[in-house]
């Protein structure tokens, strides 16, 4: 089928962005660096594709740095998380220890920005009051509610994300059943996806991840959803019956009726045992940030699905990389 095109805005539109901190003298500026001329910093005042909220903040925490010496000196780097909903966190990194000073300093900061504030260095992680951002998107009519870690996988992309979670839920519509969904991550497709079907089983195995996507099924009111920290190849084994897992004594596995599988794996793609487990449902939902691999799984299914629906999502624009999407349907047999 023709595969349904989604555009990201061109501008202000990628919620996370990492700098390095560029001293010269008594100043510094943000920087990044060309992989092209790696040893070649380029500087820069704004970055236009990040959230319209952090191209605004940028210069006031820059000068508001410089103005400290505790907040200054030895400066490595800055990593903003900022959210549709209007909330920011902010990390900084240092090649020093924090000390009370910083810290005084650092709450006095996030106080006159209005930001959640983080110091890092080796060995060393100060949070000043929270980290994590709470986000809201709008998916169907509902608002939905994320909570996202600092330095957990989170989509960058906050407006390509609802549109994909729209196309996620517009394919669900009517399949029914059950789902089995694996890498949940916070939950970001699980908190759109689950009023589609009688339960869900979602699986994730990063634990910051696993306490977020607990959290958001409560947020949102989510009660026919169940998280469990386990690996694909984990999950695909006790449904296949080879293994036994202590972390699924609660859970009667048997108990469930899945028509659909929904997978957000890593660029890696689907291992060999995933694929295989696919094979025993009747529909694959499947989003990708690698289109080779997720052509790769595909063709290792063709003998047992077809593809019924496409869609390519501009997540990373000016950039070689795509996210893409196909819903696969069992052949009759």
């Amino acid at each position: 089928p023709e595969p349904a095109v989604f555009a990201s805005a061109p501008l202000h539109y990628r919620l996370r962005a990492e700098f390095r901190i560029w001293h010269h003298g008594e100043v510094f500026d943000y920087a990044m660096f060309d992989p092209e001329n790696p040893r070649q910093p380029v500087l820069m005042a704004d970055f236009p594709v990040a959230d319209a909220a952090v191209c605004a903040l940028m210069p006031s925490l820059r000068a508001a740095i410089l103005a400290d010496e505790a907040l200054r000196r030895r400066l490595f780097g800055v990593e903003f998380l900022a959210t549709l909903s209007g909330e920011m966190l902010v990390t900084l990194i240092y090649h020093r220890q924090l000390d009370a000073a910083w810290e005084e300093a650092a709450r006095r900061l996030a106080s006159g920005l209005s930001i959640g504030l983080i110091g890092r260095s080796k060995g060393q992680k100060i949070v000043l009051e929270r980290d994590w951002v709470l986000e809201q998107l709008e998916v169907e009519g509902r608002q939905l509610q994320y909570q996202q870690f600092e330095g957990s996988f989170t989509q960058p992309n906050g407006g390509v994300n609802r549109q994909m979670l729209t196309w996620a839920c517009q394919q669900a519509t009517g399949l029914g059943g059950d789902l089995l969904e694996l890498y949940c991550g916070n939950g970001n497709f699980t908190m759109a996806l689950a009023r589609h079907f009688d339960r869900v089983l979602a699986t994730e195995l990063a634990k910051p991840s696993v306490r977020a996507a607990q959290y958001n099924l409560a947020a949102n009111g989510i009660a026919n959803c169940t998280i469990v920290r386990m690996s694909s190849e984990e999950i695909s084994a006790a449904l296949a019956g080879r293994e036994i897992f202590q972390r699924l004594k609660d859970i009667d596995l048997a108990a469930y009726r899945f028509s659909t599988l929904f997978v957000d794996p890593p660029r890696s793609g689907l291992d060999p045992a995933t694929v295989e487990l696919a094979r025993g449902f009747t529909h694959i939902l499947y989003i990708s940030c690698n289109p080779q691999t997720l052509r790769d799984n595909v063709a290792a299914l063709d003998d047992t699905h077809e593809i019924v629906a496409a869609a390519a999502f501009d997540q990373f624009p000016y950039t070689q990389h795509l996210e893409t999407g196909v819903l696969l349907r069992a052949r009759s047999r």
